[in-house]
């Protein structure tokens, strides 16, 4: 990665950014794209996915492709290679990598989109004080809401039933494309680890086929183990956009769920066209495109 620098021609508070939140699946990444593509074109989009920020395993991570980027520039995206002395991508880590990239997007006139589903790097970089010591998610510390940045949030959210059974879905989609023959293909070239503790071995995926490729478990309890544990960290993510709204974050919610439900159908419009990409269009893009033109005019 390249070397942080600080300077910035526009003061720090006077920046405006867009931060798309939400579960896993829910379509943060698609969100920012089309809004790109279809209303603001000076979009650079800055990942906030503390797992898709590590270099590698791109099906596994669900890293969007460059053909999905439609040529919209996103940075922190698999940008990061561990090293003995420098293991992982902590918070600060982002807080500093994000502050400089944010810089310099502003400074070429453009607006900053932070995207991810990681609350912990969204909140580590915008948060005026930010401490390292404690995770206000796990504590009973108050949520700061002094943010050193003019933000505005967009939350892409669905039902728990409905989003968990995209879940599902979306793992053995991914598991058909070729995952499980990035796994192997991983494994025979880092060898297995004691610890899942490092880097992007935390990755779901990783060591429920570690697993499974030492022997422990079958291919089929290891696409189960991967399912149960996107489930649950989509209920951990949403639970901390929770805090931050009811500690005083204006989060500004849209509904994916029909989209989700209508993905997931067999039913086609007229002309063979699938029912989600309008029912998308009308209840989540352009209810995002109007919060986001509303804040740019503030």
């Amino acid at each position: 990665m390249k070397k942080q620098a600080t300077s910035s021609n526009v003061p720090r508070r006077s920046k405006k950014i867009v931060v798309i939140m939400g579960a896993t699946g829910c379509g943060k990444s698609k969100l920012s794209i089309d809004l790109a593509t279809h209303f603001f074109p000076s979009i650079e989009v800055i990942n906030s996915d503390k797992i898709q920020v590590y270099n590698g395993l791109d099906i596994t991570t669900n890293k969007i492709s460059m053909t999905e980027r439609c040529g919209i520039h996103h940075h922190l995206l698999g940008e990061f290679k561990p090293t003995e002395s420098h293991p992982e991508f902590s918070p600060s880590d982002f807080r500093s990598a994000g502050d400089f990239r944010i810089n310099e997007i502003v400074n070429r006139g453009k607006i900053p989109f932070i995207v991810g589903g990681s609350n912990s790097f969204i909140y580590a970089l915008l948060v005026k004080r930010f401490d390292s010591g404690f995770d206000i998610f796990e504590s009973l510390n108050p949520v700061i809401n002094e943010l050193r940045y003019q933000c505005c949030f967009i939350w892409v959210d669905a039902i728990a039933p409905v989003l968990n059974q995209y879940l599902d879905k979306r793992v053995d989609e991914m598991l058909d494309s070729e995952m499980f023959e990035e796994l192997k293909e991983y494994f025979e070239k880092e060898g297995f680890s004691d610890s899942s503790s490092d880097g992007i071995r935390k990755a779901i995926g990783v060591p429920e086929f570690e697993k499974y490729f030492k022997g422990k478990i079958s291919y089929e309890e290891a696409a189960m183990e991967i399912k149960e544990n996107t489930r649950v960290l989509a209920e951990r993510q949403v639970k901390k956009i929770m805090r931050l709204k009811e500690g005083g974050w204006n989060i500004q919610r849209v509904d994916a769920t029909a989209t989700l439900t209508a993905k997931m159908g067999s039913e086609k419009m007229a002309g063979g066209e699938n029912p989600a990409r309008k029912i998308w269009e009308e209840q989540v893009l352009e209810p995002s495109a109007k919060i986001v033109k509303q804040f740019l005019l503030e």
